[in-house]
């Protein structure tokens, strides 16, 4: 592994401040985990994979107000299933709240941290601005003696939520804001989903996490760019308290792709507005919602790998993240034969009882995968825009009067076409040659076009799902004054077709199997699939607008 973040490391270990690897993943469990935390979790087990070390799975579950355990299992589920293990190293901030608070009472015992009865505006306004310093608490020089008892009874319920707070002292002049005296605890009558009601004051996330990476001996503390400014006040904890083991945070470019929001709170958004149909949606950029379309942990491994670590924040195109799924279940994804928007074909002169069956590869990039026997017979379906009454040049698919080869089977002409009152196509008349079994005609004769059907007698009947980009707009945040982010939202970003007709291969296709629809693109069987009803998700089209952009520019 060859990155910055390597090279820091690199000389960690050749200096001697650190003689091992051992790293982290702390997702706090207030929502489920998207691309961006699968970028952060390849680099966290990464990192410490590439230097024979370790990484633990903790959970920074610090506000019991938003946390719950249904978000921690889905959270170990998905990294799990990303290919990422921590043993036996499975921690929760909650396991660390009584020595956190001996820690605090340390510094107030130091002269660091003191009780603060400003309200949240009043410590907002003290706190003074990026250009003007912060004015100092008229708290802040409260007797040592005062501040331990204060605190230890705001631990012992006695004041109300919101009516005190432990501040460290530090520096309100400080040019960083995080530096003003943040506060360390609030009080919080919440009920915790580890802890229950034991606790009534609760850690700051700053407070909690560097102290957390300390007692669990972390070396290095691999995070996003965003904590870059705090990174002062996560060394000052570990030096004032002078810990045992001061990791070392190194903060990497975040993942932000076009097309996508990676908020957790406007995720929320979505699926308490009804927008989507559950953080699992496979439109959502969820790990869960991935999982569900189709994507494999092998595409979205090899897409973090391709955007690689840097130091500072860029925008990747959505279009890789598919081109690295559609090169994965390129070589993986068996084909099969389905028709989508069906319009059925009468092939007059084949024979009325007839069927045959036609060998065909399961995936010719993998011949290993071997092949299977696809039904033929007088009566199947073809995709209704495979055929045009009245074509326009460089249309070279059916037509009245013209000849195609359907996939692996023989050359049909059309002869007639049927229509319904209103004028519209339900059925075509064609002939077949018989010579031309297999697909091609022994006189030499040639034809443009080659489209895929299925035989109506052994057809199953199946919902397809064709899911496209959630939002319209590249930078679905970006909103005019007065407007709202899911003004962005894609009004086509769901079609559900429910007459699919699929070839009788797919009879006992189970959840999360993976295929590619001849012609058509990349499909996954959904959780909702009965059987009777199977159901299925597109994963992506063939269509690769990646490659040919990364093609144009070499």
């Amino acid at each position: 592994m060859d990155n910055f973040i390597q090279d820091i490391i690199n000389e960690d270990l050749k200096s001697g401040r650190f003689d091992r690897v051992h790293t982290r993943f702390p997702p706090e469990p207030n929502g489920y985990l998207h691309i961006g935390h699968a970028k952060a979790i390849c680099i966290d087990f990464g990192i410490a994979a590439a230097n024979n070390g370790l990484c633990n799975l903790r959970f920074d579950d610090t506000n019991p107000t938003k946390e719950d355990t249904e978000y921690v299992e889905s959270i170990k589920e998905d990294i799990k299933w990303l290919g990422f293990d921590w043993e036996d190293r499975l921690y929760y901030a909650s396991d660390y709240f009584e020595q956190l608070y001996e820690y605090a009472e340390q510094l107030i015992k130091m002269g660091k941290a003191y009780v603060c009865d400003l309200s949240a505006d009043e410590i907002r306004e003290y706190r003074g601005t990026l250009t003007e310093p912060g004015k100092e608490s008229p708290y802040r020089n409260r007797p040592v003696e005062e501040n331990l008892d204060l605190f230890r009874r705001m631990r012992a319920g006695e004041f109300p939520d919101g009516s005190r707070v432990l501040r460290a002292k530090i520096d309100m002049a400080s040019p960083n804001l995080n530096m003003r005296d943040p506060v360390i605890y609030r009080i919080l009558r919440a009920t915790h989903h580890r802890t229950g009601d034991k606790w009534c004051i609760y850690p700051m996330y700053d407070f909690a996490h560097p102290l957390s990476d300390s007692i669990e001996g972390i070396t290095h503390s691999l995070c996003t760019l965003e904590f870059e400014d705090h990174r002062p006040l996560y060394d000052w904890f570990l030096e004032t308290l002078n810990v045992k083991c001061k990791t070392r945070q190194i903060e990497f470019a975040r993942l932000n792709m076009t097309y996508t929001l990676t908020s957790k709170r406007k995720l929320l958004e979505l699926v308490k507005g009804g927008y989507v149909r559950g953080w699992d949606d496979p439109r959502m950029p969820t790990i869960s919602g991935m999982r569900r379309r189709g994507y494999t942990p092998e595409a979205i491994r090899n897409f973090c790998n391709i955007i690689g670590v840097a130091k500072s924040n860029s925008v990747v195109d959505f279009s890789l993240l598919e081109h690295c799924v559609r090169e994965d279940l390129n070589a993986k994804a068996p084909r099969l034969m389905a028709v989508l928007r069906p319009l059925r074909v009468v092939i007059d002169n084949y024979p009325e009882d007839l069927v045959e069956e036609f060998e065909v590869e399961n995936n010719p990039e993998n011949p290993e995968m071997g092949t299977r026997k696809v039904p033929f017979s007088k009566y199947i379906y073809i995709e209704q825009d495979d055929f045009m009454e009245d074509p326009p040049k460089k249309y070279f698919r059916l037509a009245p009067g013209r000849e195609v080869r359907l996939k692996n089977a023989y050359f049909i002409k059309c002869e007639s076409v049927i229509k319904d009152a209103d004028g519209n196509i339900v059925e075509l008349h064609c002939t077949y040659d018989p010579e031309t079994r297999g697909g091609n005609a022994p006189d030499g004769r040639k034809v443009k076009g080659t489209i895929h059907w299925v035989s109506e007698k052994h057809a199953i009947n199946a919902e397809v799902r064709l899911y496209d980009l959630l939002f319209s707009a590249p930078n679905p945040s970006e909103v005019e004054e007065g407007h709202d982010f899911k003004e962005n939202l894609n009004p086509n970003s769901l079609e559900i077709l429910k007459n699919c007709k699929l070839e009788p291969n797919f009879a006992h296709a189970v959840p999360g199997s993976r295929y590619q629809f001849l012609r058509l693109g990349y499909f996954c069987v959904d959780p909702d699939s009965t059987e009777e009803m199977p159901v299925f998700n597109r994963i992506a089209t063939l269509k690769d607008t990646w490659a040919k952009i990364a093609a144009k520019s070499e």
